[in-house]
């Protein structure tokens, strides 16, 4: 049996596609309304493709529980947080997972961590709890790291399409747990150290960070300059060896945004690169509102409240705001006392933040400033509606009259 820890993005996918291919699953985690839903037939987070699955799982016999299970197989799919103060993660939940499994008395068993973790996180800090139950690593209790490394909004797809890493201690082992997710992933799947897993997923994450923070200095140099940084990089992109990606409004999510500091905190002097790359994302929410502010002097405005931030999410067609660029905005407009600005997100049914609107038509009649933070198919689908706003454009969808750039 297979007891998946943790029920959120990672862990809830994961334990319905193994449910689904087969094996026999029990997902656990010690939020009661996580748990009390799903064992009432609703999943807690909306994304394409999962209700299918739901419903396949439970057909297969999948359960849910507050409870740890006696299994043969632990994933632990917890969060990993930074500490903001040092940058370092905090591992504190992964050590509480690994410790309730422990304590159910599971010798023999194997824990996967899909957690992301950072190199030498489960040598400091779990090997050591396993030790102090006087329990022998490689036979007592076997270790395995896998890291995550699919998005929300195409999840599923990722799940089964993508390769995957395994860090193991033993070959051996890691060729029976690699058996285990060959039940449903299609992609290459790769056996190392767990060190060398520890660093891949966070060095994933900080390639695709340094590439977007390059983008979006390239939009604050083009744009102090009168220069559209959207066809410089789409030109400069036709050469075989350049893939720039585009400038936005920041960086969000519980990956991009987050893993780097890992790597800064751990490696300080040394992650250089990365760690301008994360001020530099870190500025744009910033970088945005100088923009609406020169914009609303261009058109001779000074009610903040006239200015719509639309999208709340961290990326286009999808429900999750961790970390996102207009939550950071939001924060800096709240810090100086700028309120009063409206929020709109097609996919947000629930009350986030202050002056959000459920509905669209309401919004747009209440501002004359439109920011497009996140280019959901809703707005693209909407351009007849929002024609006739004075529009900043954080993700270069629009083409209508008054519309700026980064």
């Amino acid at each position: 049996m297979i007891n998946v820890i943790g029920l959120g993005y990672i862990g809830l996918p994961t334990a319905l596609i193994l449910a689904a291919s087969g094996n026999r699953v029990v997902g656990s985690d010690i939020n009661e309304d996580i748990i009390n839903k799903l064992n009432s037939g609703e999943i807690t987070f909306s994304e394409k493709g999962l209700l299918e699955l739901f419903h396949e799982a439970r057909k297969r016999g999948v359960e849910f529980s507050t409870d740890y299970k006696k299994a043969d197989t632990y994933i632990i799919a917890v969060p990993t947080p930074y500490i903001k103060e040092s940058k370092k993660l905090d591992p504190s939940f992964v050590i509480a997972a690994v410790n309730k499994i422990l304590d159910i008395g599971v010798k023999g068993s194997t824990i996967i961590i899909e957690s992301t973790m950072t190199p030498g996180t489960i040598d400091n800090y779990i090997r050591p709890e396993i030790r102090k139950r006087g329990l022998k690593i490689g036979s007592d209790i076997k270790l395995v790291h896998a890291p995550e490394r699919i998005i929300p909004g195409n999840m599923l797809y990722e799940l089964i399409n993508n390769s995957r890493v395994l860090g193991v201690d033993d070959i051996e082992e890691g060729k029976k747990i690699k058996d285990i997710y060959k039940t449903f992933c299609k992609g290459e799947i790769i056996i190392t150290d767990i060190r060398s897993s520890e660093m891949v997923k966070v060095v994933e994450n900080a390639y695709r960070d340094v590439n977007i923070a390059f983008a979006n200095e390239l939009a604050k140099i083009c744009g102090s300059d009168g220069m559209d940084v959207y066809e410089i990089i789409k030109i400069a992109n036709k050469h075989p060896r350049v893939n720039i990606l585009q400038p936005g409004p920041g960086v969000g999510g519980h990956c991009i945004s987050v893993d780097p500091w890992f790597l800064v905190g751990d490696y300080p002097g040394l992650a250089n690169l990365i760690l301008t790359a994360r001020k530099t994302n870190d500025s744009m929410p910033r970088y945005v509102i100088n923009r609406i502010s020169e914009v609303m002097k261009i058109h001779g405005l000074k009610d903040i409240g006239k200015v719509g931030l639309y999208g709340l999410s961290y990326k286009e067609d999808i429900d999750d705001t961790r970390n996102s660029p207009s939550l950071q905005l939001l924060d800096i407009l709240t810090e100086n006392m700028a309120f009063g600005v409206k929020v709109y997100d097609p996919y947000i049914k629930r009350k986030v933040v202050e002056n959000q609107y459920l509905d669209f038509n309401s919004f747009l009649n209440d501002i004359k400033v439109l920011v497009i933070m996140v280019g959901h198919k809703h707005i693209k689908e909407n351009m007849d509606a929002i024609n006739g706003k004075i529009i900043v454009d954080t993700k270069n969808i629009c083409n209508l009259p008054n519309v700026y750039k980064l």
